[in-house]
This record gives C-alpha cells, structure tokens and sequence, in this order.
C-alpha cells in the first residue's frame, strides 16, 4: 500500500454530495481533514472557497504531498462523482475496498443505478433548485416550504420508483449484489435526504431493504450526516450508534 496523500475535503454535514465521498473515504480507509462549509450561510459563494471550487458548491477534495514539513496542494477536484471514480482508481483493490466490480457489463449497471440518483434527482433537490421553487411558489403566492416539500418527494418518488425497477433484479444484501458499490455510496446519502422530506420508503421495498443493511456499515455510520464535526448537537446520532 503506497503512502497516502494528504486529504482535505470541503463538506457540509447534510449534503449527500459530500457525504456520498465521506462514505467512500471511510471504505478506503483513507484519512482525511474536514473544513466545514456551510451552506445556509452561503460559505460555498465566498472567497476563498469559489478560487477552489468555482461552481460554489460541496465537495471539493485537495490532495497534498505528505513528504513536505509545509504539505502542497497538488491536486484539486470538485463533482462528486469524478470524486468518487478518481478514488476508485487512485486507490484500487486489493489494497483499497473498490467501488466498482470488475466487469464491463456489471460495471455499467453499478452506474447506471447511481445515476438515476446523481442525475435524475440530486440535482432537481439541491439548495439553488429549492430556492428557485420556493421563489416560483412566492410570486404566485403559495405557501413555499409546502411546496418545496412536495417538489422534493416528487421528485424522490419518481427517481426511487425507477431505481426500485432495477435494483430488484440486481440486488442481493446490497444494490449490486453482496457488495458494496457506488451505487450504495450514492444511495444512502439519497434516502436519508428522502426521510428527513417525508418520503415513505417502504414504497420501495428492495431499496428501502438495501438502505437498511448498510446503515449497519461502519463507513456508511461515520460518512452520514448525523456523524459530522458540523452537526449541531441537536441532530447527531446518539453515542454508541
């Protein structure tokens, strides 16, 4: 196992973007330093954060040389799931958990299912898509917050119903098969965000099934967003779970 650079990642406790990474980051076994971006407080559109991340948005990952008394940054990404795939890759088996299977075929189908979830809904659920649906709803003088409420769980239903069809037929402990892949790194995070929008997930009966045996994995424990440095104390998991 080569020597690891160092790690920092930028990340908010309740986004599932950065938490999809944290998740992978504890699989790896990778240690990494958090700085903690808020995004209520619009952290994301402040210098000096937008110079690394011009999208102003969470994650971004920096990796620097660890053989230098004063480390450099050496290398800077944003996206989550270019994250996730430069891990995989960066970090391979057998030294490092994968992310992936081996085969073309099962590989397609891994990304096929976490992009229904990093495509078709994440995006339409993020905090610039909420504000817009809540300024839609206040100019034609509806009450916002039901109404991004009920645009999220729209949204939830339609992706969760798709991603139900196909990981009914890949499934076993988890979304493929009996291990962990991206497509789980990216599901948990995605449920997690549906429960706290009211979402019954027993609707979704294969997916709900996946989702609970991997909240029973340490990585997914310490990646979720109950576990975060920036969680205030009100919200974060009890000790010992």
């Amino acid at each position: 196992m080569s020597t690891q650079p160092e790690i920092t990642l930028h990340t908010y406790f309740r986004s599932s973007c950065s938490a999809r990474i944290r998740i992978a980051l504890h699989l790896k076994g990778l240690k990494y330093t958090p700085v903690y971006i808020h995004l209520l407080k619009g952290e994301q559109s402040s210098e000096p954060y937008t110079s690394l991340n011009p999208s102003c948005t969470v994650p971004t990952i920096t990796f620097s040389s660890s053989n230098r008394e004063e480390p450099v940054v050496s290398f800077v990404l944003t996206q989550s799931m270019a994250i996730l795939e430069y891990l995989d890759e960066k970090f391979p088996a057998p030294d490092y958990t994968p992310l992936l299977p081996s085969g073309y075929e099962d590989k397609a189908r891994v990304r096929q299912l976490y992009n229904i979830i990093a495509c078709d809904m994440q995006p339409l659920m993020n905090l610039d898509t909420l504000k817009q649906v809540k300024k839609i709803a206040e100019d034609s003088r509806k009450e916002v917050d039901a109404t991004a409420r009920e645009w999220q769980q729209r949204i939830c239903k339609r992706g969760f119903g798709a991603y139900e069809t196909l990981v009914s037929k890949t499934a076993g402990k988890y979304s493929f098969g009996d291990t962990i892949t991206m497509a789980d790194v990216c599901l948990a995070p995605a449920v997690d965000s549906a429960l706290r929008f009211g979402v019954d997930m027993s609707k979704f009966e294969t997916t709900e099934r996946v989702w609970r045996a991997l909240e029973e994995v340490e990585a997914f424990k310490k990646g979720g967003w109950r576990a975060q440095g920036d969680t205030p104390e009100e919200l974060r998991a009890p000790a010992g779970n």
